[in-house]
């Protein structure tokens, strides 16, 4: 690989227009930028683009996950920054329970990005091992606190599935799962109302950083 001096990323996002778009705001800051879509193309590119920076999305689609890839990148290449950047305020929200990022990665939520200065900054603060967070400014107080049990259901109800489709994944009944949901949306503080449909009020809370996992 031919070095010109410049600071290289690895992008790693499965929405095309996505990585297209991140990779056009870093390459302006004069940064070189390869992307790719999954972890298993990630991991090849390692050796080959041999990247100051990894910058990864949480949910790549099936496969491994994008905390799958910064967790192994942080054990076999502690010098190589990492970025997590994602739809959700709460990682818990995208990624397997019993799963945790790293400690010293950059972690930027993408409505939050409103110039390729933030971006460059989360790449800088990855390379100098600073620490830098873009997440919603809210009262804690604004936020829905909830469980991790029910963060997982409202990541598969964000997934799209039904009821009977979660009580499959999680292998429990229809009627304890139903009855999880429904704690779940009261954790919320969503209610029962039938001119709302409350799985797509739900979903909205956590794309707008409105919900807290403990």
């Amino acid at each position: 690989m031919t070095d010109d001096g410049r600071r290289r990323v690895l992008l790693v996002e499965d929405e095309e227009f996505t990585r297209t778009m991140v990779a056009e705001a870093l390459e302006v800051n004069g940064l070189r930028v390869h992307g790719v879509a999954t972890v298993a193309e990630a991991l090849v590119e390692m050796e080959s683009f041999e990247p100051h920076v990894v910058v990864s999305d949480l949910d790549l689609g099936s496969g491994p996950s994008g905390a799958d890839l910064l967790n192994r990148l942080a054990e076999d290449a502690p010098w190589v920054g990492l970025v997590v950047l994602t739809s959700h305020a709460s990682p818990e929200l995208a990624i397997r329970p019993g799963t945790q990022l790293p400690s010293h990665v950059s972690y930027v939520m993408k409505s939050q990005v409103h110039s390729s200065g933030d971006l460059l900054q989360a790449v800088e603060s990855a390379i100098t091992d600073t620490e830098f967070t873009l997440v919603p400014e809210l009262d804690p107080e604004g936020r829905a606190v909830i469980s991790h049990s029910q963060g997982e259901i409202l990541r598969l109800i964000a997934d799209g599935y039904s009821n009977l489709g979660i009580a499959e994944i999680r292998g429990t009944s229809l009627r304890s799962t139903e009855s999880l949901v429904h704690r779940t949306f009261s954790a919320l503080g969503i209610d029962s109302d039938r001119r709302m449909n409350a799985r797509v009020q739900a979903v909205r809370m956590w794309q707008q950083g409105r919900v807290i996992v403990k």
